[in-house]
């Protein structure tokens, strides 16, 4: 299970097509579910309603500017690696807030994709489209370049 989990709602409905286009792809390969959550415009109150959908044994991914980049064949491995020990990846995407310390600390990764700032559903697109680019690497399958 590959969880996204994150704060606020898209609005735009070309981003919202984006997501569920990779989300529909991605499914083929592996079940995944986005979490949206309410913007509560305060890190603690957030950090405490991302925490509940991180369960003990799950493999957290922050994304986070300050994190490790990598490549996607990279990224790739590294997923094909957390599934042999891992059930299930969470993938957490912060607000326009940002992130508190005790998320960043629960992470088994933080990932930066970048070092610049994105708007959150573009981001979202960025992230499903990169995780299926994954899968297809995985599969050795034509897609990635």
């Amino acid at each position: 299970m590959i969880n996204i989990i994150c704060l606020g709602k898209i609005k735009e409905k070309y981003l919202n097509e984006l997501i569920e286009d990779y989300q529909k792809r991605i499914s083929k390969y592996h079940k995944i579910n986005i979490i949206e959550l309410k913007d509560e415009n305060d890190l603690i109150i957030e950090s405490k309603n991302l925490l509940k959908y991180v369960d003990a044994k799950d493999y957290c991914i922050v994304c986070d500017i300050e994190g490790e980049q990598m490549t996607s064949t990279e990224l790739a491995k590294k997923i094909d690696d957390i599934f042999i020990t891992n059930s299930t990846i969470d993938f957490i995407i912060g607000s326009s807030l940002g992130l508190d310390k005790s998320i960043k600390n629960r992470a088994n990764l933080l990932l930066s994709f970048s070092n610049f700032t994105m708007p959150h559903g573009l981001f979202r697109g960025v992230l499903l489209e990169q995780i299926y680019r994954c899968f297809k690497i995985n599969n050795n399958e034509s897609y990635h370049k």
